[in-house]
């Protein structure tokens, strides 16, 4: 049974996070899901949330598996939510899951679930008990992730990405013990 874990990411972890994220947008895209199709993230992004220790990665006998960023603290996305509410209100202390991509190498292996898992943990350990994750609507193999780890759709947000309008995103939560 190879390792199976999560570890902040380092520099040296880019080259294979940033192949990752472009597998992603070409799988995303193959799927006709206008997500990640306007240049977000870009590698500045991703070198950005390297560098403050906010990646992580899943790590599977050795290799990088998947990649997603954990935010703490407020999400600006995060603050007007529409046709729903936050369980702790708009302002509550909480993580934000991002960016979440698995390797063309690891897909269909079900290895989002323990990529979330894991980042549910790091939250916990990190002192936070609300964690929040967002996906677009036609995205229904990550809302249904999602869902499965007991996250709860609270309503939709509208995520700004550099130079576009506003896309709308449904917004889920989780608030673990």
């Amino acid at each position: 049974m190879p390792a199976t874990y999560l570890r902040q990411a380092t520099n040296e972890d880019l080259p294979a996070i940033k192949k990752i994220i472009k597998e992603a947008k070409a799988y995303l895209k193959q799927q006709g899901i206008d997500q990640w199709q306007n240049g977000y993230p870009d590698d500045e992004a991703l070198e950005t949330d390297v560098k403050f220790g906010i990646t992580y990665v899943l790590i599977i006998d050795g290799k990088i598996a998947g990649t997603a960023a954990l935010h703490q603290g407020l999400d600006v996305n995060y603050l007007n939510i529409h046709d729903g509410e936050w369980v702790n209100g708009i302002h509550g202390r909480y993580t934000a899951i991002h960016r979440i991509a698995m390797s063309a190498d690891f897909r269909g292996q079900h290895l989002s679930d323990k990529m979330i898992t894991g980042l549910i943990t790091i939250s916990g350990v990190l002192g936070y008990k609300d964690i929040r994750i967002d996906t677009h609507p036609d995205n229904f193999g990550m809302q249904h992730v999602i869902t499965t780890n007991g996250f709860t759709k609270r309503g939709t947000i509208y995520m700004t990405e550099k130079g576009h309008e506003a896309t709308p995103r449904y917004a889920y939560q989780l608030i673990i013990g």
